[in-house]
């Protein structure tokens, strides 16, 4: 087998393409088993193997800089890269990541996993180069010609039709195009974002898929020029400039001309001779152009080909009893009761529960593709014009819309719910994935609501609640991890928080107080066991709403030494730091005073304490504000690995939390 041994670019050069074929076919091999064992991205890489290696041959990385949008679709850039043999440990701790790591590797140029970003990395790099052939200073000079440093660089950004839904991606289209940039764009073309592709655009690359005409005739007359005497420096603009004129003649201008873009395909994406040798073509053009390849997402698996949905763009479905099927059978519930409901996805209708909602009303349901700015403000809008909008989103591609989410919804206190899938740790997705910030970002939103359910049922409880809600936003969040099942007489209730468990009886209440947010609510019982153990009073609060907060359970915690908020978000002005501060005003106003000591909140950096104390007194009689400890994920880019061994990493889990709280009572005494 070839991969027995360590492909690299320059092996893949000295290979003929019977043997590229086999190479092809041992990568799909490697990729299925892998993906099918350690979970990942499949369909999407499954199509650009021939693709790929075409590339690799071509070009020579790193010299010349290869960027993959939405890095999912570099698991064969990996492979061809010299890091076959790591696939055995894909997404596992202190293994390959699922996503382009400039650690792992000199031909990973960037670490995106977000879509419709690759543009801009090319536009600045092509400036760059520009400013500064020899690029990275690792880089080195560029290698000596007759007069002097001549070889050229080349930046190729290879993009998929479904990351040109995202209006970042025509910024950078338009800037390219504008400045002229040297930037070679492969447009990999397979109709598919995470589902179907959904945009006017597609359906333009559609019709250009199925005119093999348009290729015959392109091929046919770059032959007949070929053979012309045409010499010199304007052979390109001749040979361009009368291809667009009769390309006008046969179909309308491209967009990409349009922008100034050179635009030249489509190319069957799994040819490899065709594929290469127009590729080099390509590569020979000067300034913008675009190399558009028509590829089969999920090619050479069955499952993947027979997979209508999304081609087995991942192995993650909507597991039997997680938060994300709680979601998807509580909003069509909702829309039974209330037909102003309308649902928006960014191109994820499968990952975030919203199919089944999608086949019974499909007239409110909107797919707004990579777009989570636009779907924001589209939300926004169809809150003003009465509807009630339910946008479902990971948590960090909300990041991706927070001005919107901020002044177009909050500001115009838009009725608008956020449905936040995967918040908190995710795991083996890395650090790109784990949505940690949402908390502390919504909750600078006046008038914004924030719920995090610690149950299965809980979800369906607070998204009726949210429903309510009509003078501003709510935003729901909820982590990819299972979710457990409770009797309905531990269902929270409206927006108060709920007591599960009191400390012993005597004194003021007890010593400690944990504040579980969401999830953390099972870690925080299980520390209360253990303090008990040891001798320690703990009562719990499921705080249920992060804002805004409950006064009954504030007032309880006041009764007690010590405080400990524990929550799977960022502790940098997070939901823990929010509730030292109300704490603190509470206690101010007891006193009868104004102001307080100021946010007692977690210090938020990467090292030092997991979080930190007010200093406890008294006040009339009650006590003031009670020291807090601030538990969260603290302020640094977290890599991927298990979900529950990074939270107790973090000291997020029933052991670390009952630790932290010793260890506050010892400076407290």
């Amino acid at each position: 087998m070839l991969l027995n041994q360590e492909i690299t670019p320059e092996h893949l050069r000295s290979l003929d393409y019977q043997q590229l074929e086999a190479l092809a076919a041992e990568i799909r091999e490697l990729l299925v088993g892998a993906v099918t064992t350690h979970g990942g991205h499949l369909g999407s890489n499954l199509g650009v193997v021939e693709l790929t290696l075409v590339i690799h041959r071509v070009f020579s990385s790193p010299r010349d800089i290869i960027l993959w949008d939405t890095g999912h679709q570099a698991y064969v850039h990996k492979i061809v890269t010299g890091r076959a043999k790591l696939f055995e440990q894909l997404r596992q701790p202190g293994g390959l990541s699922g996503y382009p790591s400039r650690e792992e590797s000199e031909h990973d140029w960037i670490e995106n996993s977000h879509a419709s970003t690759s543009l801009s990395y090319a536009h600045g790099l092509a400036t760059a180069l520009k400013v500064s052939p020899t690029g990275r200073p690792d880089e080195g000079e560029a290698p000596e010609g007759p007069e002097g440093p001549s070889e050229r660089r080349r930046v190729v950004a290879v993009v998929g039709d479904g990351a040109l839904t995202g209006g970042m991606a025509y910024e950078g289209l338009n800037n390219i195009g504008h400045s002229h940039s040297d930037v070679l764009i492969i447009l990999n073309d397979n109709g598919r974002s995470y589902a179907p592709t959904a945009s006017r655009l597609s359906e333009r690359l559609a019709r250009m898929r199925i005119k093999p005409s348009n290729v015959r005739r392109q091929e046919r007359f770059e032959r007949i020029l070929s053979e012309l005497p045409l010499v010199g420096e304007h052979v390109d603009r001749v040979v361009d400039a009368t291809k667009a004129a009769l390309r006008e003649l046969w179909d309308e201008p491209t967009l990409f001309e349009d922008l100034g873009i050179r635009y030249t395909g489509p190319y069957d994406g799994h040819d490899l001779r065709s594929l290469e040798k127009s590729l080099r073509r390509a590569a020979e053009l000067k300034g913008p152009v675009l190399f558009h390849v028509s590829t089969e997402k999920g090619r050479g698996y069955p499952p993947a080909e027979q997979d209508t949905i999304k081609r087995m763009h991942d192995t993650s479905t909507a597991k039997p009893g997680s938060y994300t099927e709680a979601f998807s059978e509580a909003i069509v519930k909702a829309a039974e009761e209330h037909p102003n409901l309308v649902a928006i996805t960014a191109a994820m209708p499968d990952s975030t529960g919203l199919l089944p909602f999608k086949e019974r009303f499909a007239d409110r349901f909107v797919d707004v593709g990579i777009a989570e700015q636009h779907a924001v403000g589209a939300a926004a809008g169809m809150a003003m014009g009465g509807l009630r909008p339910v946008i479902a989103v990971y948590s960090t591609f909300l990041s991706r819309a927070f001005d919107q989410v901020n002044l177009d919804v909050g500001l115009h206190r838009g009725p608008v719910v956020f449905c936040i899938d995967r918040a908190g740790i995710t795991g083996d997705d890395g650090a790109s994935h784990h949505g940690i910030w949402d908390m502390a970002l919504l909750s600078k939103v006046p008038g914004m609501t924030i719920m995090a359910p610690s149950s299965y049922q809980e979800l369906g409880t607070m998204l009726n609640q949210a429903l309510l809600i009509e003078d501003g936003p709510t935003a729901i969040r909820w982590p990819k991890t299972a979710a457990r099942h409770v009797a309905e007489s531990e269902i929270g209730k409206g927006l108060d928080a709920r007591k599960v468990r009191s400390g012993r009886p005597g004194g003021s209440g007890g010593e400690v107080c944990l504040l579980a947010v969401g999830k953390m609510l099972d870690a925080a019982e299980e520390a209360a066991e253990m303090l008990e153990g040891g001798g320690v009073s703990a009562s719990v609060w499921d705080v249920r709403v992060v804002k805004p907060l409950d006064d009954k359970m504030l007032d309880d915690a006041t009764r007690h030494r010590l405080v400990v908020t524990i929550e799977d978000g960022i502790r940098e002005g997070g939901a823990g730091t929010g509730i030292a501060a109300a704490l603190d005003k509470l206690a101010a106003e007891s006193a009868g005073t104004k102001g307080g000591k100021g946010d007692k909140g977690g210090k938020g950096d990467e090292g030092g304490e997991p979080g930190a104390e007010s200093e406890p007194g008294a006040v009339g009689g009650r006590p003031s504000a009670p020291a807090v400890r601030v538990l969260g994920v603290p302020l640094t880019y977290l890599p991927h690995g298990n979900v529950d061994q990074i939270l107790a990493g973090c000291g997020l889990d029933a052991k670390g939390i009952a630790a932290s709280a010793l260890d506050a009572l010892r400076k407290l005494s």
